[in-house]
């Protein structure tokens, strides 16, 4: 996916074509498992008014601050079943994906997570 001024540059030198076909061609779209191309819409605007320098108030994750206004404490805790939950803010600020696969490195009262090679 194009951001920045590489999506600015792309979509004028698209200006005559249709805007699924600007979406496709800058990269923002998944495909299916059975081979069909599903464009990003919500996505491909996001990330113009980005390039063009606007903010929303749905970007404070890149300022540490989660959903609804909230810091970021950089504590987790572990639930009552045992899960240990980090958090799309967290997540979005090291800018990982669904599907990113960790190596677990326990320490002495540590936990590591290493991106695996795929990753």
């Amino acid at each position: 996916m194009l951001t920045g001024s590489e999506l600015i540059a792309k979509t004028k030198e698209l200006k005559g074509v249709s805007e699924s076909e600007r979406v496709l061609a800058c990269g923002y779209f998944s495909t299916s498992k059975n081979g069909k191309k599903r464009l990003n819409f919500n996505a491909y605007y996001k990330a113009i008014a980005i390039a063009q320098g606007y903010k929303s108030s749905n970007d404070n994750e890149l300022d540490g601050i989660g959903k609804g206004g909230r810091k970021l404490s950089y504590i987790a805790t572990v639930q009552g079943n045992g899960n240990l939950l980090i958090g799309k803010a967290y997540t979005a600020l090291l800018d990982l994906k669904a599907g990113d696969e960790f190596e677990i490195k326990l320490g002495r009262k540590q936990i590591k997570l290493l991106p695996t090679e795929e990753s």
